[in-house]
Parts: structure tokens; C-alpha cells; sequence
């Protein structure tokens, strides 16, 4: 089983999660795909875990539902498969390499680098997204 758990204010981070998904079950995995705020812990029971979020503020996750979350699960994150992905709009993605580090000091372990769009996710952006989600699915 795979679960993605992302949060979207534009609707860009929500199109690579659908992506990602789409690669997965491509593979043949099962998969859930849910907005943040339908997520809880229970997610960690998944096989691979790909989380979604956008940068926010000053290169930042989405402070108001997806921090808390991340920060209710990463205390259990030690040995378990996840993937990041988000977009961006401006700098230059800063807030994947600082969550990396987060989630890699957390003790997870990471499927692939984090993966980044540039605004509206392209044909490139999807395709990689694709190509995550059937990363997961062969995990």
C-alpha cells in the first residue's frame, strides 16, 4: 500500500500527487490518496509514504495544516519509505533540501530526492511525477 498525503492551495501540488499516483498503480500498487487534513497517523502503516507540499512563506511547508502534521508523524518516521514533492515559485526550492535533511535526521528513509515543480507542474513535472510513483510502487 502506498498513501499520499498532501496539501494544495493552487491546485499545483495536488496535480503531482495525482501523477504520482497514477505512476503507482501503473506498477500495480494500491493506493490512497489523501488531502492532509484527512490524514493521521495511520498513514505510516503504509509501505512507502510520499508526502506533498508546496513552499510557503520564507521556503517553508504550509504552517497551518501541513506542519502540524508532518510534525505529529515525523517522531515515527525512523525505518519507514517515504518521497517528498512540492512546487515552488520563487528562490530556488530551498524549502525541499531543508525538509530532506528533516525527514533524513528523522531517520526515514528516502525513495528518491525530493521532487520539485516550478509553478504549474509540465509535461516534464508530471512525467517525473509518474516516474516517483512507480518508484514507491517497486519499493
Amino acid at each position: 500500500m502506498i498513501t499520499i498525503v498532501y496539501w494544495s492551495g493552487t491546485g499545483n501540488t495536488e496535480a503531482m500527487a495525482e501523477a504520482v499516483a497514477k505512476g503507482a498503480k501503473r506498477e500495480g500498487a494500491e493506493v490512497r490518496v489523501l488531502p492532509v487534513s484527512e490524514a493521521d497517523a495511520s498513514v505510516l502503516e503504509s509501505d512507502v509514504v510520499l508526502f506533498g507540499c508546496p513552499a510557503m512563506g520564507s521556503e517553508e511547508l504550509e504552517e497551518s495544516e501541513f506542519e502540524p502534521f508532518f510534525a505529529t508523524v515525523e517522531g515515527e518516521l525512523k525505518g519507514k519509505k517515504i518521497g517528498l514533492f512540492g512546487s515552488y515559485e520563487w528562490a530556488d526550492g530551498e524549502w525541499m533540501r531543508t525538509w530532506q535533511t528533516r525527514a533524513e535526521a528523522d531517520g526515514a528513509i528516502l525513495i528518491a530526492d525530493g521532487l520539485t515543480a516550478f509553478g504549474a507542474p509540465d509535461a516534464d513535472a508530471l512525467a517525473a511525477c509518474e516516474a516517483l510513483g512507480g518508484i514507491a510502487a517497486r519499493q
